[in-house]
Order: C-alpha cells, then sequence, then structure tokens
C-alpha cells in the first residue's frame, strides 16, 4: 500500500469513527465517495477539519454556526454531500 492509500485509508476511518453518530452519518459517506476525489491540498485541509471538536463541526454543516475560513467551502461540499440544506 502506498503512502497516500495509508493516509486515504485513515482519514476514512477517522471519518467513520467520529465522537458522535450525527458525525459519523455526514463524514463517513463523504470519506466513502467524495474524499477520493479531494486534491491534496483539499486533502490536507479535510484532516485539519477531523481535527475539530464535533459539536462544532456538527454546527458548521448544518448552517447553524458559520463555519471559520479556510473550512467554509469544504464544510459546504461535505452539507451538500449529506444532502444538507443550508440557509
Amino acid at each position: 500500500m502506498s503512502p497516500a492509500e495509508a493516509r486515504r485509508r485513515k482519514l476514512r476511518m477517522r471519518s467513520w469513527r467520529r465522537g458522535t453518530r450525527e458525525m459519523d452519518l455526514i463524514l463517513g459517506p463523504f470519506a466513502d465517495t467524495a474524499m477520493p476525489e479531494l486534491a491534496p491540498a483539499e486533502l490536507d485541509l479535510y484532516e485539519r477539519l477531523l481535527e475539530e471538536n464535533d459539536q462544532e463541526l456538527y454546527l458548521w454543516v448544518t448552517g447553524a454556526r458559520p463555519a471559520p475560513e479556510p473550512y467554509a467551502g469544504l464544510v459546504g461540499t461535505i452539507a451538500g454531500h449529506a444532502g444538507i440544506a443550508r440557509a
């Protein structure tokens, strides 16, 4: 397995094994289907996003609270992938 494949596998596992079931169900499918299409810089950003607290992340993805820069675009992509309508 290449280092890039190992990294993506690790990120996929971290996406499915969050602290809350809600974020598992949002980030897991994103990691399964959309993460393989991310460019290296986007993958770096996604990896940093996974370090964030689930409660905050959930508020950002649902649009209850604006996502900080530089996460705003990626969070919008994740929300769209999950079918979450945001205000």
